[in-house]
């Protein structure tokens, strides 16, 4: 029972037992008040009876006639008049009235007796008669119960103001209590919230101070461990000159994209090399040279920012030689982004940040899941020296097989648009399990995309051609449904993904959680994963937190690590786990740097009490050394293959 019901029930026990006192000892005063009145009253009527009686007492006719006027006044139970020589009664007049409006429990409780008066008729010196007086009490007793009901309506009113301001007072000055209550279930969820406001009463206000100055710690804490972790990325894999990735991070992201796995997918490299960079810096100085190569770091960046290239890495891998990792781009669009980089180029030149024309030349080279690094990384290479070679044009474009299928935007459109409408969606599952026990403890949901021979076709192919459609919300919506499906059948945890469409779209999260909420049984068995690519900003993805924990889904964060200043503001979102991208997961055993870096996620997240999982494990060294650190889970080939549910 809560302290407030404790003390609500405290205080209308408390008026109960005031008001039986007070009830009891009125009761009581009042009674002997009462009797003593009655006593008195049937005292003086019986003088009064007796006085006027006496020049009449061999007048029977007159004592009767007097004792009814007395008596048909209503306050006497009997009055009669007895001889004293014989005891006969001369005149005698009595009444059963009992008393109105009164309960005969409360006469019973009460207990008022008649009272009754005696004197004596005198026939000159002689006693002649006797005149007996008894008084009813039944107006003290409806006076009594009057003044009980007035005593009893009055506390009642008390009593009710009391609670209403007792209870008023009570939540005014609990409600700090609950507000810790919040500050603790937020700690649990790896939330700090401060409480902005400090109670007057003290004992509250030193707990609460108190739990604002441990929540500020913690914060604190985990500030610092974050920024540390951030200037270590930093070093290891990025550029200090542009700000893009560096060689190592472009080598581990190209290795990552080649392997085969579900979600990797056929694209083009484009390595962008500076001409004649050693003239230009000694021709135009170090400083005009580290100039123009910040403005080519720029116009990457700004290529990554178009809707649909999340999944593009650009990098800078040693003096004037940048590459721009491409997944998901077919041939025509890779002309297209070749032509409006020499756009650009062209337009450094005219405003003199390079004397050379071209600024730079551009290799294009197609690559696919199963090949080797430097089989992709030769032909672009070979591709650039044919650019290098060409006068016509700064760049040139080397295919050594058909890099995208042959269907084209028609087919893929009609493919998928017939799957979706169709349910035409097959699901495949991949086991997520404990690094140290082995436990199971989720399955991964992946898509398989059945073509018109019923073929099923990984996700690797269609998923960038569902975002160059703008269907991923309508593909996430078909997923959910599959998932939710699945789940009545099969209650086993299991983890979705949701694409940037869906986080994007405002209209379509609110779908997204209306479907949500019409399954709530099982809630518990799913768990949302948002792309670290795809974030919304902060506060939208705050507010889609909430309102998946509202309905009882969790939210997970999978593909995490290249931007780990994220992390900062991972308090705020209650996540069930984060999943470190593969990217730092390869060969961790035999990289140091990778080790180090998964150490300070480890450090960081292990602060706020935030579970790690470790995405595409494929060798027992891995799994050893992620083991070692204290990642909690691990998934990839090495745990299990996805696989249609068995």
């Amino acid at each position: 029972m809560s302290l407030l019901k404790q003390l609500f029930l405290a205080i209308c026990l408390f008026l109960v037992v005031a008001f039986t006192g007070s009830f009891v000892a009125s009761v009581e005063t009042s009674r002997e008040q009462l009797l003593s009145q009655l006593r008195s009253h049937a005292q003086d009527a019986a003088t009064a009876l007796g006085l006027s009686m006496t020049p009449h007492v061999d007048d029977p006719a007159m004592l009767e006639l007097m004792v009814s006027s007395i008596f048909d006044s209503g306050y006497f139970a009997s009055i009669r008049v007895v001889s004293i020589p014989d005891d006969k009664v001369l005149v005698e007049r009595s009444t059963e009235v009992r008393a109105e409006n009164v309960p005969q429990w409360f006469v019973d409780l009460v207990n008022l007796e008649p009272e009754g008066g005696d004197a004596l008729i005198m026939r000159g010196w002689e006693q002649a008669a006797r005149v007996e007086v008894l008084s009813h009490p039944q107006f003290a007793l409806a006076k009594l119960w009057d003044g009980a009901i007035g005593s009893l309506l009055w506390l009642l009113l008390c009593g009710l103001v009391s609670a209403v301001l007792g209870g008023w007072l009570l939540r005014t000055q609990l409600r700090p209590l609950d507000n810790m209550v919040q500050q603790a279930q937020a700690i649990t969820r790896r939330e700090f919230l401060t409480l902005p406001r400090v109670p007057r009463t003290p004992e509250l206000k030193r707990v609460v101070l108190a739990m604002n100055q441990m929540v500020d710690k913690l914060k604190t804490l985990f500030a610092e461990e974050a920024a540390r972790s951030e200037k270590l990325r930093e070093e290891a894999y990025q550029d200090s000159l542009t700000g893009l990735a560096n060689r190592r991070q472009f080598d581990i992201r190209l290795s990552n994209q080649l392997a085969v796995n579900e979600q990797n997918a056929e694209g083009y490299l484009l390595l962008l090399r500076v001409n004649d960079l050693g003239g230009l810096n000694q021709r135009l100085g170090g400083q005009r040279t580290d100039a123009l190569i910040g403005a080519l770091g720029e116009l990457l960046k700004r290529l990554l920012d178009a809707p649909g290239r999340s999944e593009w890495l650009a990098s800078r891998s040693r003096g004037g030689e940048f590459t721009l990792l491409a997944p998901g781009l077919s041939s025509d669009d890779a002309n297209h982004l070749a032509e409006e980089i020499s756009e650009h180029l062209n337009n450094l030149h005219q405003t003199g940040a390079s004397d050379c024309n071209p600024v730079a030349h551009i290799g294009i080279a197609a690559f696919r899941p199963g090949e080797e690094p430097a089989s992709v990384i030769g032909r672009a290479d070979q591709a650039l020296a044919q650019a290098q070679s060409n006068a016509a044009k700064c760049w040139e474009r080397l295919d050594d097989f058909t890099a995208q299928s042959s269907q084209g935007l028609h087919d893929w459109r009609g493919w998928i648009d017939e799957a979706l409408n169709q349910g035409k969606l097959q699901l495949y599952f991949q086991p997520v399990v404990e690094c140290v026990s082995g436990a199971l403890l989720q399955r991964k949901v992946l898509a398989r995309l059945l073509d018109p021979q019923g073929e099923a076709i990984a996700a690797g192919r269609f998923l960038p051609w569902i975002e160059r459609l703008g269907w991923g919300a309508r593909f996430d919506l078909a997923m959910l449904e599959h998932a939710l499906t699945h789940l009545a059948q099969h209650p086993e945890p299991l983890a979705l993904s949701l694409s940037a469409a869906t986080l994007r779209e405002p209209a379509k999260r609110a779908k997204l959680l209306a479907l949500l909420k019409e399954h709530p049984e099982q809630a518990s068995l799913l768990t949302l994963e948002v792309d670290e690519r795809h974030l919304p900003p902060p506060t939208e993805l705050e507010a889609l937190s909430q309102s998946l924990r509202e309905a009882g889904y969790s939210l997970g964060l999978q593909h995490f690590g290249g931007r780990f200043s994220l992390i900062g503001n991972l308090t705020h979102l209650g996540l069930a786990y984060l999943k470190i991208d593969g990217t730092y997961i390869r060969a961790i055993d035999l990289e140091s740097d990778k080790r180090l870096f998964i150490e300070a996620i480890f450090r960081a997240t292990n602060s706020i009490d935030l579970p790690l999982i470790a995405e595409m494990v494929e060798t027992q060294g891995e799994l050893e050394v992620l083991t070692e650190l204290g990642v909690h889970g691990a998934m990839g080939r090495l745990i299990g293959a996805p696989a249609p549910w068995q």
